[in-house]
């Protein structure tokens, strides 16, 4: 068949290889995780926002005889990479930090002293939200160059009613603006307050304010489609957090967790035990914890990128948990503190390098798996007939060369939803 002129296809002719983690519509367990679905010989045609075919070339051109044709120069095609877990929105860079911890300094300690989240905190309360608009789409743009087409973008650096609800705002703003797919979550239990700090009462304040006044007001403006809390030694306890994600469930929020950074905290068996979409960082994690994951449907989101910048040497302990069957992504927890890189691919390199995943398991943590633990497995993250037409191009002639070229960008186009998002020197007929 031919395409009418208002539904001209897309057509994406001489990859190298086609990586189309194509499978089941959820996350990949075990051995699964190693299966990315590499194709040769094929090319995959766009109509509108979904992918429309994926077959050779001579049949591409036989059933979409006026498509566009992209030439992809033997390049390899991927899903467009799902970045799970980001901060987003933030004011200013807090590169001091970084001295700071190279003097002896650790995270706990430059917190007490009033840096870390509380910085950022007191730096986004004094921007516009149109200032923090600006700021945010330049780096959600520089996201998109490294192949990332969907992001999962949290609140978290305002800890009042009104600079929770500003940074949601800004990301629904830049959601109607960017082709990039946008996912919102409520992270206004990100710390405790230093206001809220004085007593036991007072940080009880605080979380009845997140239960009582700012849950409410995100779910009435349809602001974030997932709560987190950072359960954590220090910050939020399980009980805190129980209490906190429980009450977001409750006001139709899907759940993710903060879980076991610095310490066993019991922050994975609270996300397994609440059914949490995902349980984050888990450097950390118990025995007990793994064991929790491996019954639920919660998926593991790895950060390597961030132990690497905090300058900690044990990361979390993925060779385990994709053994004892849980699904594994990869995000950048791309944030101005601990892990200030927009470069997913980068984060692929250390899952090989330091978690001992192979490419292919690195590829589908940040596809597939990536897209699950945003509830979104059953149309992103695969190349596949129906699925959303999100799509990243690189110049290499092999899937494992993604994660063998560390730090170097090797992207050449992305698309979401049929969109081009970024693209530099694409040849289109």
């Amino acid at each position: 068949m031919s395409d009418g002129p208002a539904e001209r296809a897309r057509v994406f002719i001489n990859a190298s290889q086609v990586v189309t983690c194509a499978g089941p519509a959820r996350a990949r367990r075990g051995h699964e995780m190693n299966d990315a679905g590499v194709r040769t010989g094929v090319g995959v045609a766009v109509v509108g926002r979904e992918i429309a075919a994926v077959d050779s070339p001579a049949a591409l051109r036989e059933q979409f005889q006026n498509a566009h044709e992209v030439d992809c120069r033997g390049g390899v095609l991927t899903p467009g990479l799902v970045d799970s877990h980001t901060h987003g929105v933030f004011g200013r860079p807090r590169f001091d930090e970084q001295e700071m911890r190279a003097a002896g300094l650790d995270y706990m300690e430059i917190a007490r002293r009033g840096g870390g989240i509380h910085s950022s905190v007191r730096d986004l309360r004094e921007q516009t939200e149109d200032s923090l608009t600006e700021l945010a789409r330049a780096r959600l743009t520089r996201l998109a160059s490294f192949g990332t087409t969907t992001v999962e973008v949290k609140s978290g650096y305002g800890l009042t009613l009104e600079d929770e609800l500003k940074s949601l705002r800004v990301i629904a703003r830049l959601a109607r603006e960017l082709p990039l797919r946008l996912v919102a979550t409520f992270l206004g239990a990100h710390e405790i307050p230093l206001d809220h700090r004085g007593s036991e009462a007072s940080r009880r304040e605080y979380v009845n304010a997140v239960i009582g006044d700012m849950i409410p007001a995100v779910a009435a403006e349809r602001l974030a489609r997932f709560a987190d809390v950072f359960c954590e030694t220090g910050v939020y306890t399980v009980d805190e957090s129980r209490a906190i994600l429980t009450a977001a469930r409750e006001a139709g929020l899907l759940l993710k967790l903060h879980a076991d950074e610095l310490t066993s905290s019991g922050g994975a068996e609270l996300a397994a035990s609440l059914g949490a979409t995902s349980a984050d960082h888990l450097a950390a994690v118990s025995d007990a914890g793994i064991a929790a994951l491996s019954h639920a449907s919660t998926v593991a989101t790895l950060l390597p990128g961030t132990m690497l910048f905090l300058g900690k040497t044990k990361h979390a302990p993925a060779r385990r948990l994709i053994e004892a069957g849980v699904p594994v992504a990869l995000a950048t927890d791309f944030n101005p503190g601990t892990s200030p890189t927009p470069n997913l691919p980068l984060v692929l390199t250390l899952g090989v390098s330091q978690l001992h995943l192979s490419a292919a398991e690195a590829v589908v943590a940040a596809t597939v798996n990536g897209a699950s633990a945003l509830a979104l497995g059953t149309r992103v993250g695969q190349i596949a007939v129906g699925f959303s037409a999100d799509l990243a191009l690189f110049d290499i002639h092999d899937i494992r060369e993604l994660p063998y070229w560390y730090g170097d960008n090797r992207c050449v186009a992305t698309y979401a939803r049929g969109k081009p998002c970024y693209t530099r020197d694409l040849t289109v007929t």
